[in-house]
Parts: structure tokens; sequence; C-alpha cells
């Protein structure tokens, strides 16, 4: 008995039955369907994926800040015994290097994207240790303001849900790879010559916009946190018992930006310092009511108000010329 083809079930074998417009209009058809579904697919997806990350930074010696600290807490988390002190110096570069040489990565003491790949951890609500430090610090830079306890619990679970929906990442609280380095490499940062005073988390952008009591300057209210250069320049301290307090003038030509009431001056006189390098330690020296930092600028000895630069330099844009200051407007 010979066998008999199944009728319903047809191959197409001849050019006629495959250049058939019936079979192009269905083939047609199969793929805008398919081409439908795929678009469909993508539109489900978290809006950061792995192409659209931000890069992570590459910090080296001399550099400081809150990302500085960050690094420190999770090579301490893998048994360096360094200070989270936000200052990459020579304790910090031996401990990048002892940790890249023990787990097979080049030892040249700098943390770019290889390093960190290998130095963040992934942590959850109920972890505790200096990861969960290195998360805090990474928040605060987006003015969330949480304790850094290394205690993961319910504000710090908030505040990485809140950033997670922020950035289009699935908002689980459980920080990984993802979260890690779109925390990392998505800060803002400080246009080439510039820094703000403080770190960036330290206070809300509203409190860069607040007048002064009475004359061009603005006060920040904090307690014993570092203060940074805002402009490169020539430095000298000052001791002024009945005024300023101790603090620190930072002069470039005519410009002079000064800082007063620290608990603790961090240069010497005729030093030249860099945008960005930590000057002093806040505090309530001098003539002060409450701690703070007190900062003015003048222009060839006229004040200038610093609102305005301070808030270009908030936003991470180039700040005006200090020369277009207004010289009222900003106190009461």
């Amino acid at each position: 008995m010979s066998a008999t083809a199944n009728p319903s079930i047809r191959t197409l074998t001849t050019p006629a039955e495959r250049d058939c417009p019936v079979t192009r209009r269905t083939t047609t058809l199969l793929g805008l369907i398919a081409a439908v579904l795929t678009v469909a697919a993508g539109l489900v997806l978290p809006a950061t994926s792995a192409a659209a990350l931000p890069a992570w930074p590459n910090l080296v010696k001399g550099q400081w800040g809150p990302i500085v600290t960050t690094a420190q807490y999770l090579l301490r988390h893998h048994g360096q015994d360094i200070s989270a002190d936000a200052d990459f110096g020579g304790g910090t570069e031996a401990a990048a290097k002892a940790f890249q040489s023990a787990n097979g990565l080049g030892s040249d003491g700098q943390i770019g994207s290889n390093t960190w790949g290998k130095l963040i951890v992934t942590v959850q609500r109920g972890s505790n240790g200096e990861a969960v430090k290195a998360l805090q610090v990474e928040l605060n830079r987006y003015g969330h303001g949480l304790t850094v306890d290394g205690d993961f619990g319910g504000n710090t679970d908030t505040a990485v849900r809140a950033f997670q929906t922020s950035r289009g990442l699935d908002a689980n609280g459980q920080v990984g790879p993802l979260t890690w380095q779109t925390l990392v490499g998505d800060f803002p940062g400080y246009p080439s010559g510039y820094s703000l005073p403080l770190n960036r988390g330290a206070l809300p952008r509203s409190e860069y916009d607040d007048p002064h009591h009475d004359y061009p300057a603005i006060d920040l209210p904090v307690q014993s946190v570092p203060a940074y250069a805002v402009v490169a320049g020539t430095a000298s301290r000052i001791d002024e018992p009945s005024g300023c307090g101790y603090g620190v003038n930072i002069d470039v030509g005519s410009v002079r930006y000064t800082y007063c009431h620290f608990s603790a001056i961090s240069i010497s006189n005729g030093q030249q310092v860099s945008a960005g390098q930590r000057i002093g330690t806040t505090g309530n020296t001098g003539n002060s009511t409450g701690p703070h930092l007190h900062v003015h600028i003048k222009v060839s000895g006229v004040r200038r108000c610093p609102q305005k630069f301070m808030i270009a330099l908030y936003d991470g844009a180039v700040p005006p010329p200090v020369s277009s200051l207004p010289t009222t407007g900003c106190f009461y």
C-alpha cells in the first residue's frame, strides 16, 4: 500500500507556489505581526538598559568628595583598613592597588569601570555594614538626607525605591549592578574649574538661594562638615575672633571669595588651592549666633550677591561671571 500525503500539510516546493501573491501577502502579514510583537515587548522594558547606563567615574589620587567616600566604604567592605574621609590620598591608593591585585585586575590604584564592577555588592533591606554606608552616601548626593549608619532599614529602602523610579529602573528596593552604576555614574558634576563650597548633599538647593541678613552674602546652616574652594586661587587664613572667626580668603585677581566661622582651617597662607580642594571645616567661631558657613564674594572690593553663582553650581551649570552678579536684592 502506498503512502498518501496528508492534504492539510503542504510545503512550497515550486517557484510558482513560492511567488504566489496570496503566499506573499500571508508572509508579509506574519512579518508585520512579528514586528508589532517585538516593538510591544520593547515597550515594557525598563527605561534604563545596560546600553543606556552612565559611565563609571574614574577616581585617581588627589580627588575628593562623597564619590571618594563611596569607594572607600566599598574598599572597607572588602577588608581594606582605610578611613572613609572623602580624600583620595596615598592610603586609598594603596588600598585600591591591594584590592585590584587580589581580584586579578591591573594594579594601577585608579578606580575605574573594572574596579567598580568588582567593588559593588548587592544589598537590600536587612543588609548592614560598609557597603550600605556607601549606598547611603550615594543616595545623599541626590538629596535624600539619610543617616550614614550602615543599616538598610525603612528610610534607606524608601530612598532606593524613589531613586529607582526616577531613573526608570525596577523599583524593587534591591541595589544591584544596574542601580549601583546609575547611582555612581549619573550624578551631575560641577563645570570644569568650579565647585560648591559644601558637599552637594549637605543642603537642599533652596538654601543656596536664601537672602543674607544685612549685606550681599550667604549663610549656609551646617555644622562640622568639610568646606571646599569654589575656584582655584591663592588662599590665606583669617583669624578674627570678633568678626569672621576662623576663615579663609581665596584671591583670583581682583576677586576675593571669603569663608567665615570655621572650626578648623586646612590650608596655609599663600597656598595655591584648586577648585574642590578642602580648605577647612565649618563651625561657629567669631561673630556667629549658630553653626553655619558664611560666604561672600567681592569684586574690586565691592560685595556681590553670590546666590545666582551658587545655584548655578548646584545645578551643574557654568556660573555667571562674578562681575555680573548684583549688589542688591539678596539681603534684608
